[in-house]
C-alpha cells in the first residue's frame, strides 16, 4: 500500500543566509499594529480588538465577557452625551507611609488614564435621570481605599439631594492593603450613607460585576433594593482557592459565579450585558410609579 511505502525527503544542511535580503522581504510584509488582536480567555480564539469593542466586549465564539473600563460601562449604559463627573479631582495620598505606594498610584493613573477606582457623576439612561458609580479594574484591582469611600458616599449624597435613584457598578478586589485600617473603615461609611438613601425611600440598585469580591462584596456591593450582576461574575468574600485551602474541600462547580448565587438566592436577576441598559429603564420606570 502507499501509506507504507518510504518517501523521499530533500534535507538541507546549511543555507546560507544574506542579512539585505532578510530584511528587504521583512520590509515587503505587512506590518500587524501591536494589540490589534486579544486571545478569548473563555474559548482560546483570536479576536479582532475593533470587533470586540463593537459587540461590547463580549466573544462572539462563546459570549466570554471581557472586563470593561469605567469609561466604556458609562458609555454603554449612559445616554450619550448625558453623562456628568462629579469629584474628578478626589485623589488618595499615602496615609500609612506604604513602601512604594505613590509610584503603585502613578503607574495605575497611566495605566487606566483615571486618578482613582471609581467615577462618579450623573447621568440619564434613556431619559430617566440618575446617580452612578462605576468602578475599574485597571486601577488597583478596583481596591476600595479613602478616596474611593469618599467618592461612592458624595455620589450617595448627591442622589439623596436630588431625589434621585443610585446604580452602583461594582468591580474589586477588596479593601485596599496600602491604606489598611483607613480602607476598611470605607465599608462602614458607605454602608451609613446608603442606609440615609434607604430612609429617604430612594432607589439603589447594585449591579456587580467581575470581580466583586472582598470588603465591596461584605458592605455596599450586597447592600442593594436590586442586586443584579453580570453573567459569569466572580462574586464572594475570600477567593475560591483560600476557601478550599481552609475547608480542606472541593467547592461545587461555578461555585462564587453569578448563575450559582442567584440559584442560592443572593442575587435578584442575572443580566446578559447587551439588555443591562433596558433592564435598568425598567426598574427605574417602576420606581418612578411608586412600584418599588
Amino acid at each position: 500500500m502507499e501509506l507504507f511505502k518510504k518517501r523521499k525527503y530533500i534535507t538541507v544542511s546549511r543555507v546560507n543566509i544574506n542579512e539585505q535580503e532578510v530584511k528587504e522581504l521583512e520590509e515587503l510584509i505587512p506590518a500587524v499594529p501591536e494589540g490589534m488582536w486579544v486571545k478569548c480567555d473563555g474559548c482560546g480564539k483570536l479576536l479582532h480588538k475593533r470587533a470586540l469593542e463593537d459587540s461590547k466586549k463580549m466573544c462572539p465564539h462563546c459570549g466570554f465577557y471581557f472586563r470593561l473600563s469605567a469609561r466604556e460601562r458609562i458609555t454603554l449604559i449612559a445616554d450619550e452625551n448625558s453623562f456628568k463627573e462629579q469629584d474628578e479631582d478626589f485623589v488618595t495620598g499615602n496615609p500609612l507611609n506604604f513602601p512604594s505606594y505613590e509610584k503603585k498610584l502613578q503607574q495605575s493613573r497611566e495605566k487606566s488614564a483615571l486618578k482613582e477606582a471609581v467615577v462618579t457623576g450623573l447621568c440619564s439612561i434613556n431619559g430617566l435621570h440618575t446617580v452612578i458609580a462605576v468602578m475599574d479594574s485597571s486601577f488597583i484591582m478596583g481596591s476600595m481605599g479613602m478616596a474611593v469611600g469618599e467618592k461612592i458616599s458624595r455620589a450617595v449624597e448627591k442622589a439623596i439631594e436630588l431625589r434621585l435613584p443610585l446604580i452602583i457598578f461594582t468591580c474589586s478586589g477588596g479593601a485596599r492593603m496600602q491604606e489598611g485600617i483607613l480602607s476598611l473603615m470605607q465599608m462602614a461609611k458607605v454602608s451609613t450613607a446608603i442606609s440615609r438613601l434607604n430612609a429617604e425611600g430612594l432607589l439603589y440598585v447594585s449591579v456587580l460585576t467581575d470581580p466583586t469580591t472582598g470588603g465591596v462584596t461584605a458592605s455596599f456591593a450586597m447592600q442593594g433594593d436590586i442586586i443584579l450582576a453580570e453573567s459569569g461574575a466572580l462574586i464572594g468574600f475570600a477567593g475560591p482557592r483560600v476557601i478550599e485551602q481552609t475547608i480542606k474541600q472541593k467547592l461545587p462547580e461555578g461555585f462564587q459565579r453569578a448563575e450559582f448565587l442567584l440559584e442560592k438566592g443572593f442575587l435578584d436577576k442575572v443580566v446578559g450585558r447587551e439588555e443591562l441598559k433596558e433592564v435598568l429603564t425598567h426598574i427605574l420606570k417602576l420606581h418612578l410609579r411608586g412600584g418599588l
